[in-house]
């Protein structure tokens, strides 16, 4: 390989780096902006009262001292992914924006594994798709070791 052809090798590998990392940070800076926003909505929502509480302010002091197990119970809280039918009170509206903020490396990871797909990059396609996968269970709840 020549100078010249190597010189556009890494020409070429530069400007893919640098579609890569634009396209990153893109879909990350929305994804996480988005998580803000809902954090701030359900804020808002409280707040105001438009969102009324799952658990009645007036109850929270005595029930702050309890073990989480007895606090669900007496709140009928549900544990795992069972917030999300309550997400419409103002106390765990919340839990959709932090949800949003944890889940906001997701979208890019996914853009990326489109974009290496497009360019027929399949080794960092796969890895991607391996990280999303991961990522994906550990939210499911699945390997929660019994708790």
């Amino acid at each position: 390989m020549t100078s010249e052809q190597l010189t556009a090798a890494q020409q070429l590998h530069a400007q893919q780096q640098r579609d890569e990392s634009q396209r990153y940070a893109l879909l990350l800076d929305w994804s996480t902006r988005l998580g803000v926003l809902a954090l701030l909505l359900a804020f808002a929502g409280y707040v105001s009262g438009i969102l009324p509480p799952h658990v009645p302010l007036d109850q929270l002091p005595s029930l702050w001292n309890l073990p989480v197990d007895t606090y669900l119970q007496r709140t009928a809280t549900p544990a795992g992914w069972g917030w999300l039918a309550l997400a419409y009170h103002g106390d765990l509206a919340n839990l959709v924006g932090i949800g949003l903020l944890a889940a906001s490396s997701m979208a890019p990871l996914l853009g990326l594994m489109l974009l290496y797909g497009k360019r027929k990059d399949m080794v960092y396609a796969v890895i991607c798709a391996v990280i999303l996968a991961v990522l994906l269970l550990a939210a499911s709840g699945l390997l929660t070791g019994g708790h």
